[in-house]
């Protein structure tokens, strides 16, 4: 709740899906840093929520869509995701691209740890450490 209610510089988004009035998705996208680097811009989907007897509907799946649409339009350089890769590989996310950005924590599944590319020219030539907003900095939520 606290990802939800915190202000943050750039701002993290929300998006909600809605069914008959009521709310049956979500997903939270929040700012990431480098320190390298004070105009790249970067951010982190999660978490994702879709209601269950809404699951399998591509609620998911167009919340994604939009976010990343969203992101690209703002001139985001580099979408992260922690999840299942055969999942969020479906939208393009891939361990080739996060491994140039070390999360904030050690991750208890490597493996998950995904990115896209969303403006060309952000390619890194070395590896660099990202930093998450106030809200995910705790080493249990990786």
């Amino acid at each position: 709740v606290d990802l939800l209610t915190k202000r943050t510089d750039p701002a993290t988004i929300n998006l909600v899906a809605e069914a008959d009035g009521a709310v049956v998705g979500h997903i939270t996208v929040s700012p990431v840093t480098i320190s390298e680097d004070r105009k790249w811009q970067g951010y982190l989907l999660g978490p994702l929520g879709v209601m269950p007897d809404h699951q399998r509907r591509r609620v998911g799946s167009k919340l994604i869509a939009n976010g990343i649409q969203w992101l690209t339009e703002m001139g985001v350089n580099v979408l992260f995701v922690y999840g299942d890769p055969d999942y969020y590989g479906r939208f393009g996310f891939d361990a080739d691209t996060a491994s140039m950005y070390t999360p904030p924590y050690p991750l208890e599944y490597p493996f998950g740890w995904l990115a896209m590319t969303l403006v060309e020219g952000a390619a890194l030539q070395s590896p660099v450490n990202i930093a998450c907003v106030n809200s995910l900095n705790d080493p249990a939520l990786w």
